[in-house]
């Protein structure tokens, strides 16, 4: 896994640059309901609490019980890292492609079909 420090700054910033998209789309753009751009606000308050809080584990096992061979230790240490980065990494992005359908399901159909033509 990589840095948990690192990677819980990454998650912040991930968070913390969505709902700053849903607050610019609240600003400038008219026919969006803000109660509904609210709600996804909290959800992405409630992604970054929950995959923060996915970050902070511990491997159960103990050098000590790997008595005669450090490199198993090591080796299922690492496999257990990777495997709770890969899943924290499909949770988040599952929870955020969903949040992104949210939000343009709330853009006006002006702007979708301006969005379109800007392609």
């Amino acid at each position: 896994m990589a840095n948990k420090r690192n990677l819980k700054k990454s998650i912040a910033y991930a968070c913390a640059d969505i709902a700053g998209e849903c607050i610019f789309a609240q600003q400038n753009f008219e026919g969006i309901d803000l109660d509904k751009m609210d709600d996804i606000i909290i959800k992405v308050a409630i992604l970054q609490d929950s995959a923060i809080k996915k970050v902070s584990v511990d491997y159960d096992k103990k050098p000590q019980e790997f008595k005669s061979n450090l490199s198993e230790y090591r080796k299922g240490r690492k496999a257990y890292f990777k495997a709770v980065e890969k899943a924290i990494a499909k949770y988040v992005r599952e929870e955020v492609e969903e949040i992104v359908k949210q939000m343009n399901a709330l853009l006006p159909a002006a702007q979708k079909e301006a969005n379109k033509q800007a392609k």
